[in-house]
């Protein structure tokens, strides 16, 4: 069991390694590659907690803490790449490149210094949690036309919704229509595979699954915050929350 966990430990790590592959092949000029490599990251990332818990990792290795070296994997796959991805792929001024790489950075710096990104019940990130790898994709492999103020302004939004306490789901911890949920979470990444794949062309259908899907969370996000019966606590402030 203890080899086991140190496996769990080392699946972990390797979404560093396919950052650090992502981050080679965008200097290169190669933004598909670049963002295949970035959706293993998310996909290790999403099932590495399911392994951490059939392995008991907690009170197999006490000594090694799991969450950290998630939080520094994380910090660089959802945050420093996809900045650098955006920066150096997305059609607008320079100043304007400046200013949303900034934004997506100093935001997920702050962000990840709080406390309190996951409601009490687990369910639900507190704030816009750090998914710039996702939103980079979209400016790139799905909506290349968005008029440049219109994708900083976006980025702008995004880096306040940090930390405004919406309650945006968790899709591995269960929640509000968790079924449906997962589904839309497996088509978002399926349309984003075929997406990437058929780059520099956007497929219709790939467009509007990956629209729908964004859709359906930003819903879901909606209803939780609004009919939330609880407070969470973050940085010593009730927020409203599950």
């Amino acid at each position: 069991m203890n080899v086991f966990a140190w496996l769990v430990h080392l699946f972990t790590a390797s979404g560093l390694l396919a950052g650090f592959m992502g981050l080679l092949a965008a200097i290169e000029g190669d933004y598909r590659m670049a963002m295949f490599w970035m959706l293993a990251t998310l996909v290790i990332d999403g099932i590495d907690g399911t392994f951490a818990r059939m392995a008991r990792v907690k009170e197999v290795l006490p000594q090694v803490d799991g969450k950290m070296i998630d939080y520094v994997i994380d910090f660089f796959t959802y945050a420093i790449l996809p900045a650098y991805l955006f920066f150096v792929a997305v059609d607008m001024p320079e100043w304007a490149r400046y200013a949303g790489a900034f934004a997506m950075l100093l935001s997920a710096a702050i962000y990840y210094g709080l406390d309190g990104m996951v409601s009490e019940d687990g369910k639900h990130f507190v704030g816009f949690p750090v998914l710039w790898n996702m939103v980079v994709y979209v400016f790139i492999f799905v909506a290349p036309a968005l008029p440049w103020p219109v994708t900083l302004g976006i980025v702008a939004a995004l880096s306040v919704l940090h930390f405004v306490p919406i309650l945006v789901p968790y899709p591995s911890r269960g929640g509000r229509w968790w079924a449906v949920t997962l589904g839309v979470v497996v088509l978002f990444i399926g349309t984003a595979v075929a997406n990437v794949w058929y780059y520099p062309e956007v497929t219709a259908w790939g467009y509007w699954g990956c629209l729908a899907s964004i859709a359906y969370l930003t819903l879901l996000t909606v209803l939780d915050t609004f009919s939330a019966g609880s407070q969470v606590q973050v940085n010593g402030i009730k927020r409203a929350g599950k």
